[in-house]
């Protein structure tokens, strides 16, 4: 007959045997002094030269990925060549040397665009990004097999009111794609607007659902010139136009407190999933 005292060990066991497997991790410091933290707020919004790795970062064993911690509040990639956690002991970026003995590097430009992803507002004829703000919060969170940041946006001004705005980005143990959420803490609807830039010579990928690039980005951080993709997916019926600004296609929501995306990458450095073809592939399952 099995007591308690077994119960209690057999399921201590496997609580172990969770954390083991998970392959997800988060990265929030500042870079004075490089202590990983769970939260970090500024009422000037903008920790973008004092913050390590410029916002909160979260990964799994196919890609990290950051909300820079500035008026932009982009989403912004990290590539990895090969399946394994990165942030904590290179944080974010590899020397030359790292990236060639087989680490990730930074291909991505997010440029003056969302990125991949990134969610701002709309006004009804422009994006309107989440600033200034009377507070803007990084926040990381490790759970036994999936990890989120989340960036909170108090007090824009949006449309003659202000709004709180608050993105999560989720990604989980075996699980390429990450899920991006938004909030409006507010009392009536907004219009978000999220989507996917671009680069000239990429190959662009379009379908009710998806859009996806493929292609170099002028990076100019990292040590060699590699292709990637990168992919959002989302609900059709959530949105009512796509615009394309000629640096990104835009997603502008319907009114609502909500919005879900999910959002992948991958680069050719990578051993199966190493090309546009293989990627829509992948994306299409």
């Amino acid at each position: 007959m099995i007591n308690r005292l077994s119960l209690f060990v057999i399921a201590a066991f496997q609580v172990l045997q969770i954390q083991a497997q998970n392959k997800t991790d988060v990265s929030l410091f500042m870079r004075s002094d490089s202590i990983q933290q769970t939260e970090i707020s500024a009422e000037s919004g903008d920790l973008y030269t004092t913050i390590g790795h410029h916002g909160p970062a979260v990964e799994n064993e196919w890609m990290a990925l950051r909300i820079y911690f500035s008026e932009k509040a982009a989403i912004d990639v990290y590539s990895k060549a090969k399946p394994q956690l990165e942030l904590l002991e290179k944080k974010w970026y590899p020397s030359a040397e790292d990236q060639k003995a087989g680490w990730g590097a930074d291909y991505y430009k997010v440029g003056s665009t969302v990125g991949l992803g990134g969610v701002w507002l709309w006004d009804g004829e422009k994006p309107v990004k989440l600033n200034p703000v009377s507070m803007r919060t990084a926040r990381v969170v490790n759970e036994p097999t999936c990890s989120y940041m989340e960036m909170l946006s108090e007090d824009v001004p949006y449309m003659g009111r202000k709004v709180d705005v608050l993105v999560r980005v989720t990604v989980s143990s075996g699980e390429r794609n990450a899920k991006v959420e938004a909030f409006a803490l507010s009392d009536e609807p907004v219009q978000f607007v999220t989507g996917i830039n671009y680069h000239k010579g990429e190959e662009i990928y379009k379908k009710d659902g998806l859009i996806a690039a493929w292609g170099v980005h002028p990076e100019d951080v990292a040590a060699e010139i590699v292709a990637l993709g990168a992919a959002i997916m989302y609900n059709p019926d959530d949105f009512e136009q796509t615009v394309d600004d000629g640096s990104q296609f835009l997603l502008v929501s319907k009114p609502g407190k909500e919005l879900n995306t999910w959002i992948s990458s991958a680069c050719a450095r990578e051993p199966e999933i190493n090309t546009m073809k293989k990627f829509i592939s992948f994306l299409e399952k």
